[in-house]
């Protein structure tokens, strides 16, 4: 999401015109030549603020593109699992999100939990709580991660996880409906896995198959949307895209801090110019 705060221009514009002027008076004492410098300051500002303008427009198309073809894919009739022998060709940008079903099993392995504070593709998880990640075995005897649906479970309580997911690995093949999710990377402020609880705080599936035992498996995961358990937890479910667009606003502060950049500059020229009248 945009990480550029959204506030209004008022505040900006005194702060920056406090600068400007202190600016000018600090070129003026020292040089005589305030005006130059401060006009270039100006515009220095302007190119800026427009700059960042023109970026976020430039999001907001690439973010409409997202939301378009995300919801072209979910709501799409869900085809077979590819065959493995395509899995290392599959992509993010192309194939996340692709509806698929197949028959598996869940392996009699440890479980995973991922802590989850709400998901932008799921609007039933709006409040904290863990998601659950268990392996499954294809026909073919390759293995699958599944992201079986949210547990409520915010305390990411090792007892409730197990509870909720130990009627899944019952060696009996199933149905799964689900979508193709690639792994998510840990950021810089990501906390640690805490291996005694088996809780991640990223959804990368191949970090908890190392650590659990899980053997190779798939270079994606599915977040499954159906079947649901009978005691209704874990709760997977459909997705649907909701993610926010709030690049045009963005723009118009960014291109208003232009404008109110330019002014501020006129204003402060027209002050010299009476101030030197009136000398």
């Amino acid at each position: 999401m945009v990480g550029t705060s959204h506030s209004t221009p008022l505040p900006t514009l005194q702060l920056l015109l406090r600068k400007m002027k202190a600016f000018a008076k600090r070129r003026q004492g020292r040089t005589g030549q305030g005006a130059t410098g401060l006009a270039l300051f100006t515009f220095a500002m302007m190119a800026i603020f427009i700059a960042l303008g023109i970026w976020q427009l430039q999001r907001r198309v690439a973010k409409h593109e997202l939301i378009a073809a995300l919801t072209e894919r979910l709501a799409a009739k869900p085809v077979a699992l590819p065959p493995p022998a395509e899995w290392n060709a599959l992509r993010a940008d192309r194939d996340e999100f692709r509806r698929v079903s197949f028959t598996a099993s869940y392996a009699p392995l440890p479980d995973a939990m991922v802590y989850s504070s709400g998901s932008a593709v799921r609007k039933d998880a709006t409040v904290p709580g863990t998601w659950a990640f268990l392996p499954a075995r294809l026909p073919g005897g390759e293995t699958v991660v599944i992201d079986a649906g949210i547990v409520e479970n915010m305390m990411q309580d090792r007892v409730v996880q197990d509870r909720a997911v130990a009627k899944l690995a019952t060696g009996v093949p199933v149905t799964l409906t689900g979508y193709l999710r690639f792994p998510e990377a840990p950021g810089w402020l990501t906390p640690a896995e805490n291996h005694d609880k088996r809780l991640w705080f990223s959804r990368d599936h191949r970090l908890m198959a190392s650590s659990l035992g899980w053997g190779k498996v798939a270079p994606f995961y599915i977040d499954l949307e159906k079947p649901a358990s009978a005691n209704g937890a874990p709760r997977p479910g459909p997705l649907d895209v909701h993610l926010r667009d709030d690049h045009l606003q963005y723009a118009i502060t960014w291109f208003a801090l232009a404008g109110a950049t330019l002014i501020a500059f006129g204003v402060w020229v027209r002050g010299c110019g009476k101030a030197e009248r009136s000398v």
